[in-house]
């Protein structure tokens, strides 16, 4: 399993009149801890992108149990639980605030040829970096 944290400090702009942090706005704190795992993984996206592929989302699933607020410290752990294969990727989430799960989301993504836009297989080199975080 392969595992990665990052911290985000909630804004302002990113609560709704409630004060409760917008809904939508958890997709995108997902999609940084998405970003920051493959980085500290020794994955650029760009990189990636430049060398023509992408991630789009295929699937995205979340379920939330407790709000967070303006100016709240929230850590994001990034998962992928097992060794991508064919041609897709799955990552598991859990922000948590004060060390309390507050939410959990799993996003499902294809990799994809930017010249065509059809899958393909999963880059060697992730399976290279990745492949050690799951030898027992």
């Amino acid at each position: 399993m392969y595992t990665s944290e990052i911290k985000i400090r909630v804004r302002y702009a990113e609560t709704d009149r409630m004060g409760y942090v917008y809904y939508g706005n958890y997709a995108a704190y997902y999609e940084v801890g998405r970003v920051e795992a493959l980085r500290a993984l020794g994955l650029s996206y760009r990189v990636m992108e430049e060398q023509g592929v992408m991630l789009p989302v295929l699937s995205y699933q979340t379920k939330y149990f407790k709000p967070a607020f303006f100016d709240d410290e929230l850590v994001i752990r990034t998962i992928v639980n097992e060794i991508p294969s064919g041609t897709r990727i799955t990552f598991s989430y859990e922000c948590l605030k004060d060390g309390i799960c507050i939410n959990k989301a799993e996003t499902q993504h294809v990799f994809v040829k930017t010249t065509n836009g059809r899958p393909c297989p999963v880059p060697e080199k992730v399976i290279e970096l990745i492949s050690p975080y799951f030898k027992s």
